[in-house]
């Protein structure tokens, strides 16, 4: 694949709880092209924000590689790492949460060209400042203002301006927009695409919503306790669906149509897997419709089937 900025290689995180590993990433290994966005979806506790962090190394892996640009960050010191920060950022879920409430919006920007001493006087610093807030669309109004003092559309601004400063090659996206209301999800969405395409940017879109993923990403990822069960095309994605969890995601979008509750609804049922020390096979197995012996025994790995279009499934094994 031409142009890879990102790759990670049999990614694996798993915490200690009192009855076991929890393998919250599980053998991941995921692209990203530079200037494109690597959109990963799955529901709550699937482990995608657990993936975004370790990419990111904001939490160390239990094992596996993380590759930028062919260089494998995990083996670098707190030294190396900093320099290679600048290259990755991260725009976090909660625009409140993720602010110093006792920090302007001029200050809260301006840090990461403090800490890497990215300016070299105050005029400077002024000065990128004020074209970083014009780039996410914020007045100059609010300079002086405090996170509280913002809507959520604004605050999630300043998290975009603060994760530009430092002209990063890559950002994580964990569900930037899921706490913004929709009409305001639309313009960062809208944002984002923007920059993209203004500086080449690459994203890892985390989000659990699959209309917003469809929005603003080339390829999915769909996750499912902790493991990889679909890579496919945007486009692919929602005219062909093969495994049988996609399936029902995409069953599940709502569809602005009165004749649209005509058409069935792929209802799950079953328990699920606890990720807790998880037996070999299939973790979809007891919520599968379709499970076999097959599916039981052995984990069941990426393969394609078609051109740029992979799934986990042995009802698609060869």
């Amino acid at each position: 694949m031409e142009n890879v900025l990102i790759k990670t290689v049999d990614l694996k995180k798993y915490f200690k709880t009192p009855k076991g590993l929890l393998h919250a990433v599980d053998g991941v290994n995921i692209t990203v092209e530079s200037g494109k966005t690597l959109g990963v979806v799955g529901e709550s506790g699937c482990g995608k924000s657990t993936l975004g962090r370790l990419v990111l190394r904001l939490i160390e892996p239990t094992s596996g590689e993380v590759l930028l640009k062919d260089q494998n960050i995990l083996k670098y010191n707190s030294r190396e790492m900093k320099k290679y920060r600048l290259h990755m950022q991260m725009i976090f879920q909660d625009p409140y949460a993720s602010l110093n409430p006792r920090m302007s919006v001029t200050d809260i920007i301006a840090e990461p060209l403090i800490a890497n001493n990215l300016c070299k006087n105050q005029k400077e610093k002024n000065e990128k400042v004020k074209e970083l807030m014009d780039i996410v669309g914020l007045a100059q109004r609010y300079s002086n203002s405090y996170p509280h003092e913002l809507d959520g559309g604004r605050r999630q601004r300043i998290g975009v301006a603060r994760a530009l400063a430092v002209d990063p090659d890559f950002i994580v996206c964990d569900e930037p927009v899921s706490a913004l209301d929709v009409s305001i999800q639309a313009q960062i969405l809208n944002l984002l695409m923007d920059l993209q395409d203004q500086q080449k940017i690459a994203y890892l879109f985390i989000t659990h919503d699959l209309s917003v993923v469809k929005h603003i990403s080339q390829t999915i990822v769909i996750m499912y306790l902790g493991q990889c069960i679909e890579e496919v095309s945007n486009k692919e994605l929602f005219h062909n669906p093969l495994h049988p969890y996609t399936q029902a995601l995409l069953s599940a979008i709502p569809i602005p149509d009165l004749s649209s509750r005509k058409h069935p609804r792929y209802i799950i049922k079953g328990e699920v897997t606890s990720p807790i020390e998880p037996e070999p096979g299939c973790r979809f197995r007891t919520r599968c419709p379709h499970a076999t012996t097959s599916c039981i025994g052995r984990d069941i790995p990426l393969f394609e089937v078609e051109k740029n279009h992979k799934v986990a499934c042995v009802l698609f094994e060869r």
